[in-house]
């Protein structure tokens, strides 16, 4: 008998990771979760509209006591030919809801929603932990199916539901797991039984990010050198745990190894606390592409997996924000201008008219890591013809302010291998507070800012406001941060 209380979450955090199966039951305070709010706000949004999928549905209510979820689902059963959304079962222990049950006269169709717009292993064995439950229960399960977005998928007018989705029948997987699944259960059992007084000997490994990071990494590597091999910047993780496993974790072991060159540098620079490096003459060059009057861009983007508007895909980059910084002749005033969509409607049309109304044609144009903001440009030149000279115009004219630091023409320790304008800014302006994101009041970064706007409708015109006011402040930080940067190069070379 399995004496665990698996849910099928428990039950694929195991098949990660047997550790952390056991993290979640006796250490969970050392959980430290970097999901991010709209990855969960979305996954609900998409399983609540799956719910219609096949029409009228009976839906079982949420409930902590799953011994009522399960009654009213047997309660419901009784109703056939029908569909359940959240049917609730358990067998030997093992506890499973299932997103949509099509109940039969002959049979039942499992199908398990996922916001993704493409089907990954661990959601095979998600549907196949439902179908392990429902077969040995005695139901007579027609097919198992996976229910992901389409993302492919374009809007006009209202949510064609059966578009927006795609159904992949996976019966013949689920089948094919079912011996796997039995063994790993009495795996987990046996597992946990041994390791009820302490803590088991599991080592890090590429199940840390695989299929998810890891909500327990930081506790399993505290004992690892700071900074060590998993901090260097931008190395694959393959490369990473090949140098772990070789017990080259510590800087001072990868001294002399055979790295690439930016990565051998971040070593050095760290174990042999190097001065800063600065390469004049590239940044110089750098400079001399920029010209006046010379703008400083930056937008804020948000992604639904349900499209909200005419002409959107699903996850499509959708601009509500941009900041522009600008001086128009050397020595001139620093001026700013600013846009912020209105809540709940298409800021697109409205972004692109703003856009060519306040930058000029042929005018230089700065962006930090500019393939972001050519992307919505170009896509915004895409939708609105009549626009797309002017804007295509402004896009052939961005120069990239991440160049020099990208190149490294500019290095120095405190970066460690980052470029990224969050870490280059306090790198070059460490005490200003006027400079430090983390001063902001309500956003603090990309993602809290799409959050943010998108969480604008239904608000009152006070909270509305108040939140608007935390987009504009942050969105201006990094047009400004553009601009002293910019000043900062400019002061390095004289």
């Amino acid at each position: 008998m399995n004496e665990l209380f698996l849910s099928k979450s428990r039950y694929c955090r195991a098949k990660q990771c047997m550790k952390m199966f056991w993290m979640d039951q006796y250490m969970p305070d050392k959980k430290i979760s970097k999901a991010s709010e709209s990855v969960f706000i979305n996954g609900t949004m998409v399983g609540e509209l799956a719910k219609g999928l096949f029409g009228k549905y009976q839906d079982i209510e949420y409930s902590a006591n799953k011994k009522e979820m399960i009654e009213q689902t047997i309660k419901y059963l009784e109703n056939k030919p029908n569909i359940i959304t959240e049917a609730s079962f358990t067998y030997d222990n093992n506890f499973c809801s299932v997103d949509i049950l099509k109940n039969d006269i002959d049979g039942m169709e499992i199908y398990e929603v996922k916001s993704s717009s493409d089907v990954k292993d661990i959601y095979l064995d998600d549907a196949s932990y439902q179908y392990f439950i429902l077969s040995n229960l005695g139901f007579k399960i027609k097919s198992v199916n996976l229910v992901h977005i389409n993302k492919e998928y374009v809007r006009h007018g209202d949510i064609e539901i059966n578009k927006l989705f795609k159904i992949e029948n996976i019966t013949e997987i689920a089948k094919e797991k079912q011996t796997e699944i039995e063994e790993k259960i009495k795996e987990l059992n046996l597992f946990m039984k041994n390791n009820e007084k302490s803590e088991p000997k599991i080592d890090i490994g590429h199940h840390c990010q695989n299929p998810y990071n890891c909500d327990y990494w930081e506790y399993c590597t505290r004992n690892l050198p700071n900074p060590n091999v998993f901090d260097i910047a931008e190395m694959h993780w393959t490369k990473k745990y090949e140098k772990y496993y070789e017990g080259k974790a510590d800087y001072k072991d990868l001294l002399d190894e055979d790295l690439p060159e930016k990565y051998k540098e971040q070593v050095d620079f760290e174990v042999n606390n190097k001065s800063p490096k600065i390469d004049k003459k590239s940044i110089k060059e750098f400079l001399d592409e920029l010209s006046y009057p010379i703008y400083f861009l930056d937008f804020e983007t948000f992604q639904d997996a349900i499209p909200q508007f005419d002409n959107e895909n699903p996850y499509k980059q959708i601009p509500f924000q941009y900041s522009l910084h600008y001086i128009e002749k050397e020595g001139g005033e620093l001026k700013h201008k600013e846009f912020l969509g209105e809540a709940g409607k298409d800021p697109r049309r409205d972004i692109a008219e703003r856009l060519v109304k306040d930058i000029p044609k042929d005018v230089c144009v700065t962006a930090y890591n500019m393939g972001f903001e050519k992307g919505v440009i170009r896509e915004l030149a895409e939708m609105y013809p009549d626009l797309s000279e002017h804007l295509l115009n402004i896009r052939e004219n961005i120069k990239d302010l991440m160049v020099p630091f990208f190149r490294r023409y500019y290095y120095e320790k405190k970066l460690a291998g980052s470029y990224s304008i969050k870490d280059v800014l306090p790198t070059l302006f460490p005490d200003d507070p006027e400079l430090d994101y983390h001063n902001l009041p309500v956003v603090h970064n990309g993602g809290e800012a799409s959050e943010t706007y998108l969480s604008l409708v239904g608000k009152t015109k006070e909270e509305q406001e108040k939140l608007r006011q935390g987009l504009l402040v942050y969105c201006k930080l990094d047009t400004l941060a553009m601009v002293k940067i910019w000043e900062k190069l400019k002061e390095i070379v004289e």
